[in-house]
């Protein structure tokens, strides 16, 4: 099992990083149940590659997994001129 068991592995999917830090089958359990959802868009990736595919995205989506840590929306602020 080597890699499938070590705590590697990142959801994804069309709102973004789900989660991340997940053994194999933990990301299946989640995918199976956002697909139970109706969300769509879902894979199983490395979470190092979901780390770089938000960075680069700056996606700011909510992850439903609650072992990871609440994405902070950036605030809209409002400049004076505007």
């Amino acid at each position: 099992m080597g890699e499938l068991a070590e705590k590697l592995w990142a959801v994804m999917s069309e709102r973004g990083r789900e989660a991340s830090g997940l053994a194999y089958a933990e990301a299946a359990q989640l995918v199976a149940r956002l697909k139970d959802e109706k969300i769509s868009g879902l894979s199983v990736i490395t979470a190092a590659a979901a780390e770089r595919l938000t960075r680069a995205s700056g996606n700011n989506g909510r992850p439903a997994h609650a072992e990871t840590e609440p994405k902070r929306k950036a605030s809209r602020r409002q400049s004076k001129d505007a």
